[in-house]
């Protein structure tokens, strides 16, 4: 992997997931060895490689602690594949054995996206440039035969030239048009001028609101029939999709448009799909990660009973060949699981990790207990980390002419109230502050832009004031998630 961080140490990825994460050192611990050990893996011989599998992880821990996003939040920073699942689908009347695969597909296709957009990217130079043409062309248009070298006039005409061969009609419009442009070459010459005339005012931005004709590619839309059990899908729309010629339509945007439009047509083109879909499914497999959540809710202790006919220990024997490692039949190829990164995460508090059958436990051998968040955490997630709920707050009302200066009291306040509102109800974690936030700001949000002030104080007095008749109100229930 060429991300920078999959050569960190485990004490600089710690360190990177702290700015967006507060405590739970443990876990950030876990998750950081488990991506170092993937380097260390890296450098050994491919017969070694394949004998060293990752040691998945099981987080045990209230919701709202931070368990899904370090998962997140790592797989996001070292560009990996990264699905959630809620172990619980697998729960349901009706379950088919077999519909644990659809997280490997969805891995498969995350990994496909991720890919696809990288090699975008690498392309967008060469694109913007063409893009720039076809906007110039669609500005200054030159004289051009009726058909050309576009498409064929019909689809006879495409499977023909399809073995090269050319219409006899194709060929005297083109000699016909060859023939206008040499007789007429004073009026190429100013189409050529007229073209740099307007690349140069391109350039300098002067005509992003222009309104242009462009032409662009019409996506077929075609009905899939979704094979789930088989990890296959047809495209019935699209079966004789390349044996047709592609479908284009006009579409009046402006340039700003036209120049996001285009450029993503044209990179689309440059890039080969086929090598896009084996680079991603290589690095499913040896850099995936799949986070199963509520695990717990498939122990077979006491707790959960979602359906009549449901085994929980069902559910987990069929996941366990997925973990132990095997070969998933997706729509794009085998993918298998041997070297995908697990992790486990759910509450356990009506059952414990002895209660999920021994040869699954056994794939989880990394243990983190995550504690629950403090007054004193909610007061640093409010203001610590790059992303801070407070911060986000903030730039929102800003896009609008609104200032919001929190004081630390006010702050404080905040943490407290949330704090209070977890021990008195259900304990939601850090999803509390956002409840309290949008409580707060919700009058403010609502008047914007009627509000008379520019910049509004949020201090501990205006913070108890809008909660003075609840905090202390027995029935808390319209403030939970």
């Amino acid at each position: 992997m060429a991300n920078k961080l999959y050569n960190m140490t485990p004490k600089e990825i710690v360190a990177v997931l702290d700015k967006y994460i507060i405590g739970q050192d443990d876990a950030k611990k876990s998750v950081a060895v488990a991506l170092r050990n993937r380097y260390r893996r890296s450098l050994l011989s491919e017969e070694l490689q394949e004998e060293i599998t990752p040691k998945n992880i099981l987080m045990m821990g209230p919701t709202g602690v931070g368990k899904t996003e370090i998962a997140r939040r790592l797989a996001k920073l070292m560009d990996a594949p990264f699905v959630k699942v809620e172990a619980t689908k697998f729960t349901e009347v009706g379950y088919v054995g077999r519909d644990v695969d659809s997280m490997i597909r969805d891995l498969a296709e995350a990994a496909i996206r991720l890919t696809k957009q990288s090699k975008l990217e690498e392309k967008y130079a060469v694109a913007d440039q063409m893009a720039e043409d076809k906007i110039i062309e669609a500005i200054i248009p030159g004289k051009k035969s009726s058909t050309g070298k576009g498409s064929p006039s019909n689809p006879f005409d495409f499977i023909l030239s399809s073995g090269g061969y050319v219409s006899q009609k194709q060929q005297y419009e083109e000699s016909q048009a060859e023939k206008e442009r040499s007789q007429n070459p004073q009026d190429e010459q100013d189409v050529q001028l007229a073209r740099e005339q307007v690349r140069e005012q391109l350039r300098a931005g002067q005509l992003e609101d222009q309104y242009i004709e462009i032409e662009v590619t019409s996506a077929p839309k075609g009905n899939e029939l979704d094979m789930a059990n088989e990890g296959m899908t047809i495209a019935i729309g699209n079966i004789f999709g390349d044996m047709m010629p592609k479908k284009t339509k006009k579409k009046r945007v402006t340039v700003k448009e036209a120049r996001k439009i285009l450029r993503e047509e044209e990179a689309q083109n440059l890039i080969d799909m086929d090598e896009v879909v084996d680079e991603a499914l290589r690095n499913a497999e040896q850099n995936g990660i799949v986070f199963i959540d509520e695990i717990d809710k498939i122990a077979s202790g006491q707790g959960y009973r979602v359906g009549a006919d449901v085994s929980r220990e069902g559910v987990q024997r069929d996941i366990l060949p997925i973990v132990e490692g095997s070969v998933v039949n997706t729509k794009h190829g085998p993918v298998k699981t041997d070297h995908i990164l697990f992790i486990g995460a759910g509450a356990f508090q009506t059952s414990s990790p002895t209660d999920l059958i021994p040869e699954l436990q056994g794939r989880f051998p990394i243990r983190v207990e995550l504690e629950s968040l403090t007054e004193e955490d909610f007061l640093k997630i409010l203001t610590v980390p790059e992303n801070a709920v407070i911060k986000q707050q903030k730039a929102l009302l800003e896009t609008e002419g609104v200032e919001l200066d929190f004081t630390d009291d006010g702050v404080a306040e905040i943490a407290k109230i949330a704090f209070l509102m977890n021990e008195q109800t259900e304990n939601i974690g850090a999803r509390r502050l956002h409840t309290v936030l949008e409580k707060l700001l919700e009058d403010v949000s609502f008047n914007i832009p009627d509000v008379e002030e520019d910049k509004i104080v949020i201090d501990k007095d205006y913070v108890a004031e809008r909660f003075s008749d609840t905090i202390h109100s027995e029935d808390l229930d319209r403030y939970i998630l």
